[in-house]
C-alpha cells in the first residue's frame, strides 16, 4: 500500500499500467453482456438473426431450443435451467455471430413448498396449482406430469368429437 503514498515514485508507474488494464476490463465486460441472451424457463423469445444466417448450432439442446422462421427470425425456447451458447454460420461456414444463452427461472408468481428435502412448486396466477418444474420431488413431479397429460388427452379427444 505504500506505493500510493505521496512522494512515492512507484505510484505513477503503477497507475500507468493499472488504468489501461481496468479500462480494457470494463470494455470487455460490456462486450460480453451485449452478446448474452436470457430466456425464461418454459417461455419463448423471438430473436433477429443475421441476414446471411444458414446454420444455427446450440451448444446444449437440452437447455434451449431454437427454430428458424422466415424473415431472419428465430424462436428460442428455454427447456432447462443453465447456460449454453449459440453459433450462427453462413452458407460457407463462416461464423456470423456467437452468443451466450442463459435460461433462468419462471417469472410468474410461484410458491415453493419444502417438505423436508422434497420440493413442490406451485404457480399462483391467481389460484395456486401444481407447476411442472425441474428439480421438484420425483413423486410430485410425476403426478403433475400425469395429471397434465391426462387433461391434454381428454381435451384433444373432446375437440375431435366436437368436429363430427
Amino acid at each position: 500500500m505504500t506505493a500510493f503514498c505521496a512522494g512515492s515514485h512507484a505510484a505513477p508507474k503503477l497507475l500507468r499500467w493499472l488504468v489501461p488494464a481496468l479500462f480494457v476490463a470494463v470494455l470487455g465486460t460490456r462486450a460480453v453482456a451485449a452478446d448474452t441472451l436470457t430466456v425464461k424457463l418454459d417461455e419463448a423469445r423471438i430473436v433477429r438473426m443475421p441476414d446471411r444466417a444458414a446454420t444455427v448450432v446450440i451448444g446444449n439442446p437440452m437447455i434451449a431450443d431454437l427454430t428458424m422462421q422466415p424473415g431472419n427470425l428465430a424462436v428460442v425456447t428455454g427447456k432447462a435451467y443453465g447456460a449454453t451458447n449459440v453459433i450462427v454460420l453462413d452458407r460457407s461456414g463462416a461464423v456470423l455471430t456467437e452468443l451466450e444463452l442463459n435460461v433462468t427461472g419462471p417469472r410468474d408468481k410461484t410458491v415453493i413448498v419444502y417438505r423436508g428435502i422434497a420440493r413442490e412448486t406451485y404457480s399462483c396466477t391467481p389460484q395456486c396449482s401444481p407447476r411442472i418444474t425441474l428439480g421438484d420431488d420425483n413423486t410430485y413431479f410425476t403426478n403433475a406430469v400425469n395429471q397434465s397429460s391426462t387433461r391434454n388427452t381428454q381435451a384433444i379427444a373432446a375437440g375431435a368429437d366436437s368436429t363430427h
